[in-house]
């Protein structure tokens, strides 16, 4: 598309059709927004499109026909193959373009890949989001984000359709990853604890159902107890967010904190729970699967 036959109005593209990223071009369509998509499975590209999207076959497809390209993928090494893979978006973004990257990535590595994308004229913005499928599918989630001035000047359209809360972090790239990986610490070790803290309760003999109860009523409780233990409570392990993203957030959570010479001992407690529960087979399983490390506990069944 050349800029003649582009429209007037900014138009978005998002790659990555995962939980998160269908979820967020579906808020985007909600919005009103002319949303462009691809994902490596055509079907669901093509199933987005059948709502009212356009799917395109390739990322560098996708790049050229978009003004502000949202990468929903899962680490930066899918983040470097959306980019600057055989035919990536880096090289087929217009100048003054912007790529939103929405990953848990190493703080560092989202800095160097703001200069990078500068080498081809293209803005960028640090955007890690938080609050699961759920709050994905209804535009409520939230982001935390870092770039320059005219970067935000074209997403902000975009940025608000997606989220409930855009938290505006520093003119620099770098400074959303870090707030993600604090948030992640956090989250990984709070589902490590509500997972200890119901293994315990039911090897115990406390029924789950009441232990359950009483805790989300109770001082102890947390938002991961809340949300995470219920999946346990329904013997529903389908992957949310998956035990093996919680042993990549946490490893980059320990590798930014190495340099600093800082110790992180719950952290890295919960790193090795993940750890273990992935070497045990359970690591496309939801992040609440990690109670299963736990011997000799009767775990609730699903129904049927």
């Amino acid at each position: 598309m050349n800029d003649q036959d582009r429209p007037t109005r900014p138009r978005v593209g998002v790659v990555g059709l995962g939980a998160m990223g269908l979820g967020m071009a579906r808020s985007l369509r909600a919005a009103g927004h002319d949303v462009a998509v691809h994902d490596l499975r055509p079907d669901v590209a093509e199933g987005f499109a059948r709502e009212g999207g356009t799917a395109y076959a390739t990322t560098g497809d996708l790049a050229a026909a978009v003004d502000v390209l949202v990468g929903v993928v899962v680490n930066a090494a899918q983040v470097e193959s959306v980019l600057f893979g055989a035919d990536g978006a880096a090289d087929r973004l217009r100048p003054g373009a912007v790529f939103v990257m929405c990953s848990t990535v190493d703080p560092g590595w989202s800095e160097e890949l703001e200069g990078r994308l500068a080498e081809r004229g293209v803005l960028y913005l640090d955007a890690p989001i938080s609050g699961g499928a759920a709050r994905a599918a209804v535009g409520e989630l939230t982001m935390m984000t870092s770039g320059s001035a005219a970067a935000y000047e074209l997403a902000d359209p975009f940025l608000e359709a997606m989220s409930g809360t855009v938290y505006r972090l520093g003119d620099r790239a770098g400074l959303g990853s870090k707030v993600k990986i604090v948030n992640q610490l956090l989250a990984g070790v709070h589902i490590a604890a509500a997972a200890e803290a119901m293994a315990l309760g039911i090897k115990a003999g406390v029924p789950a159902e009441a232990l359950y109860e009483v805790i989300t009523h109770s001082a102890g409780n947390s938002w991961m107890f809340e949300n995470r233990m219920a999946h346990v409570l329904a013997g529903d392990y389908t992957p949310l967010s998956a035990v093996d993203i919680f042993v990549k957030d946490l490893g980059l959570v320990l590798d930014a904190a190495r340099p600093e010479r800082f110790p992180l001992p719950l952290a890295a407690t919960a790193h090795q729970m993940f750890l273990q529960a992935s070497a045990a087979g359970f690591g496309r399983e939801d992040d609440s699967a990690v109670i299963k490390i736990f011997p000799g506990v009767d775990l609730p069944k699903a129904e049927g």
